[in-house]
């Protein structure tokens, strides 16, 4: 059996909820109150994939804006980037082209991309429709997911 590393970053804005989608999938788990990450929270978990065992390193990085100039530090060599957004609070998806812009700049080789609209429960609330996320998603190469 073949086994292989990868390292994930999640990126998005303050508030957004990237920690309680990562804490969701590594613990199985709904945690509901959960603190602001301070500048990055690390979590590994295995997957296995066709005969393949994929050990995932994914670090959960601050939204806020003080911590942004240690990011690139959690995110070099990353293969993969979650983008996170809240599907009830533009301005969130506005700022994902800023965390896209910063991956440019600091990782050189390709990376899977993939963005999340995530607070799927506040439908009524919702300010970004699915249509706009999913083209934006499409335009940068990336799956677009809601949660």
């Amino acid at each position: 059996m073949r086994g292989i590393e990868g390292k994930v970053v999640v990126l998005g804005s303050r508030g957004v909820g990237k920690t309680r989608l990562v804490t969701s999938y590594i613990k199985n788990t709904l945690h509901k109150d959960i603190g602001p990450t301070i500048a990055a929270s690390f979590f590994t978990c295995k997957v296995m994939l066709d005969d393949v065992k994929i050990k995932l390193q994914i670090w959960d990085t601050a939204g806020q804006e003080r911590f942004k100039a240690v990011a690139p530090m959690y995110y070099r060599n990353a293969n993969a980037a979650i983008l996170v957004f809240d599907l009830s609070q533009h301005k969130t998806f506005r700022e994902i082209k800023s965390w896209i812009q910063e991956l440019h700049r600091n990782v050189q080789e390709p990376m899977v991309l993939t963005l999340v609209g995530n607070k799927l429960d506040l439908l009524a609330h919702r300010t970004v429709t699915h249509d706009e996320a999913y083209l934006f998603a499409s335009s940068i190469g990336a799956t677009y997911f809601e949660a």
